[in-house]
């Protein structure tokens, strides 16, 4: 395959490339919205949403993950903690650790704002799109699978 930058396949790869990121950043942007984050800020958000799928971990652990300098997430976890999404408890293997887990009021936060998003993609779906453009998006989304799919 050519892959040179004159190539009328790479200039339309290139631009298909631009359009399709700018889209998904817009949806991403419209179901961040539907999710009512309040005043969480994004790093708050994904530390949440990693101990909701990771489970509890120390904060250490969760700043390496996260990228993060401990001191930063230090007030992160604060914060979260003040807000009761986030709870502390002795490590069972290490008592000189603290495990972060989340809450129940978390558990619930996360939940509802997954089926908010949910449910605004699918009443939109079925709104704006005829049953013929739903078949096409599906198939589309196969597509965009094989993109991100080992």
């Amino acid at each position: 395959m050519d892959v040179t930058p004159d190539n009328p396949q790479t200039i339309l790869a290139s631009a298909l490339a631009q359009d399709l990121r700018a889209l998904l950043g817009k949806l991403k942007r419209r179901l961040r919205e539907q999710a009512h984050v309040g005043d969480l800020t994004p790093s708050q958000v994904s530390v949440l949403l990693r101990l909701e799928k990771d489970g509890p971990t120390t904060a250490s652990n969760l700043a390496r993950a996260e990228a993060m300098r401990p001191q930063s997430m230090g007030s992160v976890v604060a914060a979260l903690e003040s807000a009761g999404l986030l709870s502390g408890g002795p490590d069972p293997t290490d008592r000189r650790q603290t495990l972060l887990s989340i809450t129940d009021a978390c558990r619930k936060w996360v939940e509802e704002g997954r089926a908010a998003r949910q449910d605004w993609l699918s009443r939109t779906l079925q709104v704006r799109l005829s049953p013929e453009e739903q078949a096409r998006l599906a198939e589309a989304v196969e597509l965009l699978k094989r993109l991100v799919d080992d």
